[in-house]
């Protein structure tokens, strides 16, 4: 008698998750391809280094002002609801965006502003997603993989609005990227149901979100220090990294978008390896606090190392290496303070994204900002860079002393 392979089964849940991972790319998609198309508006409509950086820093305005309460939809709605309408709508104001550029530099504001708050409710609506469909041994790989979407969206995008615009224009990259959008909102609404998992917890009832207890955690407040330190490193590569490549080592602007990419498929294997080692660790008996620290500490520390070592280089090639150093090392917070909030309160953990993604949204408006002003007054990305490394070590050890993997509110 002869046996059968049997493949693992394919629950439900790992479609759900593929789908909010297929979400986060298209956002990273429609967020990111302005940083390449940034370098032709910029000659077109004479900008400087500094309003560069103003466009590119408009869009986490209005991502900063919806977040807080794009957690508290998800929470009170649902995430297929809140994700799918989001979706939506920050696919219009992406096919929006060339017609506003050409109209004036307000009008090109406000659309970034609009893209952005529509894009904040991807990652808390996830977070509420997983919750409601995923196991709890399971949710540190599940956070990893949706987030890490966004870096699957960079390396996709970078290369590819390159050769879009060099093809066919700076527009065209915003109406193709936007209508992928209105195509996975048409498949989500039709494949996802709005209820929840047989594998995961019975759905609670609903309870008014306990506002002053979280804001009084030192653990919520560890899971928002770090996610502003993350964030720092990650938002300054992602809108910089481009412009680091072409005006440090004069290369084209479609290597510029190939070379910019390797980062993010370094944050992306880093991101998904690192997260079923600590989901193992877990379940091994390590404590979660142990988990978390680790993996959010080393992130920050290998970070900023290879931040400072970046102004040494003198090549193309070494210049890539670091950064995929850094891009790889900053990936391990996907399993420190992303998942924290399962641990820390799990049936708010989607209003704690919301909380510490709008302390994680002001390095997009500053530090992006930041680093375009450090660039005119220097001359050089090494300020940028040190400052960043610096906020990364602050970060490491608040995290350090404050953080936690214990459930404090029921």
């Amino acid at each position: 008698m002869t046996s059968q392979r049997r493949w693992p089964p394919w629950h439900h849940w790992y479609t759900v998750v593929l789908l909010c991972t297929a979400a986060v790319f298209i956002s990273y998609l429609d967020r990111t391809n302005i940083s390449v198309a940034a370098i032709q508006m910029k000659e077109q409509f004479g900008w400087t280094e500094t309003v560069k950086g103003y466009v590119l820093s408009s869009f986490f305005v209005g991502y900063l002002a919806m977040m807080a309460a794009s957690g508290a939809l998800a929470n009170r709605f649902g995430g297929k609801i809140v994700l799918g309408l989001a979706v939506l709508w920050w696919s219009a104001f992406t096919m929006l965006t060339p017609p506003a550029a050409l109209i004036s530099l307000p009008a090109l504001i406000i659309a970034r502003i609009a893209l952005g708050a529509g894009e904040a409710a991807v990652f808390p609506a996830s977070i509420n997603v997983v919750g409601r469909w995923v196991p709890a041994a399971h949710r540190s790989q599940a956070v990893a993989l949706f987030t890490s979407g966004l870096s699957i969206g960079t390396m996709v995008a970078l290369p590819i609005t390159g050769w879009l615009i060099r093809s066919y224009g700076w527009p065209m990259p915003f109406y193709a990227f936007g209508a992928i959008g209105i195509v996975w909102a048409a498949w989500w609404f039709w494949g996802v149901g709005s209820g929840r998992s047989a594998d995961t917890e019975a759905a609670p009832e609903h309870r008014a979100i306990p506002w002053a207890r979280l804001f009084a955690l030192p653990a919520v407040w560890a899971v928002l220090v770090a996610h502003f330190c993350s964030n720092w490193s990650l938002y300054v590569l992602l809108a910089w990294l481009p412009t680091y490549f072409t005006t440090t080592f004069g290369v084209s602007l479609t290597d510029a978008g190939l070379m910019s990419a390797a980062p993010w498929l370094s944050y992306f294997v880093g991101a998904n390896v690192t997260a079923y080692f600590a989901d193992r660790m877990i379940r091994r008996g390590r404590s979660v606090t142990f988990v978390r620290k680790l993996t959010q500490v080393t992130a920050l520390l290998a970070c900023s190392a290879f931040l400072l070592a970046l102004p040494l280089a003198t090549s193309p090639t070494i210049g890539v290496l670091l950064m995929c150093g850094a891009g790889g090392s900053i990936s391990l917070c996907l399993s420190g303070f992303a998942p924290n909030g399962f641990d820390i309160a799990p049936r708010y953990a989607d209003v704690i994204w919301g909380i510490s993604n709008t302390g994680g949204t002001v390095p997009g408006v500053l530090g992006v900002a930041i680093t375009g002003w450090l660039i005119d007054k220097t001359g050089s990305f090494t300020a940028p860079f040190v400052l960043t490394a610096v906020i990364s070590v602050i970060g490491a050890a608040f995290y350090l002393v404050y953080g936690s993997g214990e459930k404090k509110i029921d």
